[in-house]
C-alpha cells in the first residue's frame, strides 16, 4: 500500500483520534450538542492540525530537543490566535459558539500528539497527509455524533428543523456522554468485525472459486 494511503486511512479509520485513541474529548463532548459547532470544531481542528504539522516537520532540524515541547506549543498557539480572528471577523456566530474551546485547542492532545508522534519524525509531505488526515478523522467523528445529538436533542439537523418531537436529556452534557460512548462502542464493534472478516477471507482454503475472484 503506497505510504500517503496508508497514512489517510490511519488518520481516517484505524486511528481515529475520537473512536480508537479517544483523544480531544473536552471539546468532543462540549461541541457534539450541536452539528455546526461540532463540524465548525472539527474543520478548525483540520486547519490547525495541518499547518502545525508542515511547520513543525520543516523546523524539526531546527528545534532543539530540550524545548521542542514549548516550542510546538508556541507554534500551535500562533496558529489558534490567527485562527480566532479570521473566525471572529468572518463566522462570528461560529466563534460565538465555539466560545472557549477554541483557545485550548492549544493544548488539544491530537495536535501536540501528532506533533510529538509524528510530525516530529517525517517529511514536510507526510506531516501535512497525516495532518490532514487526522484532522478530517475527528470532524467526521465530532460531526456525526453532533448530528444525532442535535436530532434527538432539538429535533433539528444543522439548524434546519425536522420534527418537534425531542428528548431535551440528548441536548445536555449527559446526553452527550452517552452519544461519546455509544458510538466508540459501535465503531469498536464495525473495526472488529471488518478484521475477522478480512483474517476469514485470508485465511479460507484456496479453491478454484476463490482464485478466480483474486484474480479478478
Amino acid at each position: 500500500m503506497n505510504k500517503y494511503a496508508k497514512i489517510t486511512l490511519d488518520g481516517i479509520i484505524f486511528q481515529n483520534p475520537t473512536f480508537v485513541l479517544v483523544l480531544g474529548t473536552c471539546p468532543t463532548l462540549a461541541m457534539i450538542h450541536s452539528a455546526t459547532s461540532a463540524f465548525g470544531m472539527g474543520l478548525t481542528v483540520v486547519v490547525i492540525l495541518t499547518l502545525s504539522n508542515i511547520l513543525i516537520s520543516a523546523l524539526r532540524k531546527l528545534i532543539p530537543n530540550e524545548v521542542r515541547i514549548p516550542a510546538y506549543i508556541v507554534i500551535i498557539a500562533t496558529l489558534v490566535t490567527l485562527a480566532r480572528m479570521v473566525l471572529e471577523k468572518f463566522l462570528p456566530d461560529l466563534y460565538d459558539q465555539l466560545g472557549s474551546f477554541l483557545a485550548l485547542i492549544v493544548v488539544n492532545c491530537i495536535i501536540l500528539g501528532r506533533a510529538e508522534a509524528f510530525a516530529n519524525k517525517h517529511t514536510v509531505a507526510e506531516s501535512a497527509v497525516d495532518g490532514v488526515a487526522t484532522g478530517l478523522g475527528f470532524t467526521f467523528a465530532l460531526t456525526i455524533m453532533g448530528i444525532v445529538c442535535e436530532f434527538l436533542g432539538a429535533g433539528s439537523i444543522f439548524g434546519a428543523k425536522i420534527m418537534d418531537f425531542t428528548i431535551g436529556f440528548f441536548a445536555q452534557p449527559a446526553g452527550s456522554f452517552l452519544v461519546y460512548g455509544v458510538s466508540i462502542a459501535l465503531f469498536t464493534c464495525i473495526m472488529d468485525s471488518i478484521q475477522r472478516w478480512r483474517r476469514a477471507r485470508k485465511n479460507r482454503p484456496l479453491t478454484h472459486e476463490s482464485l478466480v475472484q483474486e484474480v479478478a
